[in-house]
């Protein structure tokens, strides 16, 4: 539709030997489409080693006339500076990872503007924050 925004946002967050993502992303823009404006954006956080992300933007524009249009993709792993600063101020490793994470995911879910909903995502990376608890951290995999 004409004069219309779009916004693909995609989080992922990879943990365990094995885990592996792929992400295809496809904008598809019409030629009715006229003064629109999109954008797509993948983040992935890997937070241990034999995770492997495979992100692959993609715009498909059948017209001149847009808005404005782009995409990004960025996959980086656990942010050891966060990690430190956090423990300088008392918080524990684990607590300081899942914080990380929480806020990772908190940052997209709180655009979300249904509180039920957003409720419930709350809840499911609570539930899957609990089971990263049981996976060693890289420092201790190397200890």
């Amino acid at each position: 539709a004409p004069k219309t925004t779009s916004n693909v946002d995609y989080r992922g967050c990879l943990q365990g030997k094995g885990a592996h993502t792929v992400w295809i992303g496809d904008v598809l823009t019409r030629k009715v489409a006229e003064d629109i404006e999109t954008y797509e954006a993948n983040k992935n956080l890997v937070l241990t080693d034999g995770c492997q992300a495979d992100p692959v933007p993609n715009l498909e524009i059948e017209t001149g006339e847009i808005a404005g249009a782009g995409h990004s993709s960025s996959t980086g792993r656990f942010d050891g500076e966060q990690l430190f600063y956090l423990r300088s101020r008392g918080i524990p490793e684990d607590g300081a990872r899942r914080l990380v994470v929480r806020g990772f995911f908190a940052d997209i879910i709180r655009r979300i503007g249904v509180p039920d909903i957003e409720a419930r995502m709350m809840e499911t990376v609570e539930a899957e924050l609990e089971l990263m608890a049981s996976i060693p951290s890289h420092n201790e995999a190397h200890a």
